[in-house]
């Protein structure tokens, strides 16, 4: 018998966002993995040793998942991360893998899935409240209404196009681009833009205008581009 092994979505940063299942997965789990090679200095165990303590007493499998586009790297990195998870689940051990947000939205989380089930291992997801939904919350304002689309882009690629496609735009990821991203946003007319920083951690920013967005954001920034009524 194998070892399962669960990517547990822990929502965007405030600990209370963590869902009832999160928190029941993670507690029951035999040993927890988070994407990093100190576990405290994560974001994830940060957010998740709050609402559930008792991982501190849980053997850890720390990751290393580096930050890059280069695609040769980023296979290495992977296959090594579903090697290392194969390795505890093949010793009969389940394995909750702490993800930011939901796990199946941009997350690193899912390369490392999709190599496990490939492996003949078991493999589920727990769904995490997404960082676009807390922030949406947290500005007090709706997302999309009546037949409004609602488009989620990556904002450190391409996004010009995107920008173009009509509903709600939300912009995730810009990263170093905020620069070039912002310029566009500056560029566009008839529309509302909000951005919020740090969504449910400390150091919590919000933004109202393209102007007010700061080309130096951190990398937990997000940005809601509404069509005005």
């Amino acid at each position: 018998m194998q070892g399962i092994l669960y990517g547990v979505g822990i929502g965007p940063g405030d600990p209370e966002l963590l869902t009832l299942k999160a928190a029941r997965i993670i507690r029951e789990a035999d040993v927890i993995a988070v994407p990093g090679t100190k576990k405290e200095e994560t974001v994830a165990w940060q957010i998740t040793v709050q609402a559930v303590p008792e991982i501190t007493e849980k053997e850890c499998l720390e990751i290393h998942m580096p930050m890059t586009k280069e695609k040769t790297a980023l296979k290495e990195s992977h296959d090594a991360a579903a090697k290392q998870v194969a390795a505890v689940l093949k010793t009969e051990k389940n394995v909750a893998f702490l993800t930011l947000g939901d796990p199946s939205v941009y997350s690193t989380y899912l390369y490392v899935h999709k190599r496990i089930l490939a492996m003949g291992y078991r493999a589920e997801m727990v769904s995490g409240i997404p960082s676009f939904c807390a922030a949406a919350a947290r500005m007090n304002i709706g997302l999309v209404e009546k037949a409004e689309p609602l488009h989620v882009i990556p904002a450190s690629y391409q996004i010009e196009d995107a920008l173009k496609l009509p509903g709600t735009k939300v912009l995730m990821k810009a990263g170093k681009k905020m620069q070039e991203v912002k310029k566009q946003l500056l560029q566009m007319e008839n529309t509302e833009t909000l951005m919020i920083e740090n969504c449910g951690m400390p150091g919590e920013k919000l933004y109202r205008g393209a102007e007010e967005i700061p080309e130096t954001a951190g990398y937990y920034s997000l940005i809601i581009v509404k069509e005005k009524e």
